[in-house]
């Protein structure tokens, strides 16, 4: 986002009362950018049921309402939307999620991985409802996923661009820094692919 170009729903409130519209006010991110090494092969056009992984994450987006979804890192794969190139190559997800605030115009931009194949609606709608006043909101099972989580870009950008550029590259120990909510979410959908061995 070019400097000095407003935000959409800046400070947005959020509350936690049902129904997609209010997902409408959020972008997403979809990560597409990663080496794939365990796997041997790019994962974002990696078929699961016919269809590629990353477009299986944007398509659960679309569902929940969000209608501003772009893909960020490596190349544009053709899948239809708008994509970004990773303005920090090879310096890992961190890098992917400050492209995303720079280049999404929302004040809340979901931020995903793109080897989350079966994830839901209802993750990213239980991300919504657990916001709050937090400067993020994480998907967790046993654990919190950081790549898939919604971030409210005025509290999270300048926190993570000084840790950034004082050479961190870890997101979870950036989160430190920040409020995090966490939204307990069904674990298979949260079930991401390596390695071959995930698919089965």
């Amino acid at each position: 986002m070019a400097s000095g170009e407003p935000r959409s729903a800046q400070h947005l409130p959020v509350e936690g009362h049902g129904g997609t519209a209010r997902l409408s006010v959020c972008s997403a991110a979809v990560l597409v950018g990663g080496a794939s090494r365990r796997m041997g092969r790019d994962k974002a056009v990696l078929e699961v049921d016919g269809r590629p992984m990353a477009l299986r994450v944007v398509e659960a987006l679309g569902r929940a309402g969000v209608q501003d979804v772009l893909t960020v890192g490596g190349s544009d794969r053709g899948f239809g939307l708008a994509h970004v190139a990773d303005r920090y190559p090879g310096e890992g997800p961190l890098g992917g999620i400050l492209t995303a605030f720079e280049s999404c115009r929302t004040e809340l931009v979901f931020v995903v991985a793109c080897d989350l194949p079966w994830i839901t609606e209802a993750v990213f709608a239980s991300l919504m409802d657990h916001l709050g006043a937090n400067d993020v909101a994480l998907a967790r099972t046993d654990h919190p996923e950081p790549m898939c989580g919604l971030w409210r870009v005025s509290t999270c950008s300048g926190v993570i661009e000084r840790a950034f550029a004082g050479g961190e590259r870890a997101v979870h120990r950036v989160l430190t820094g920040l409020r995090v909510a966490e939204a307990t979410v069904d674990a298979a959908a949260l079930r991401n692919v390596n390695t071959p061995g995930d698919l089965d």
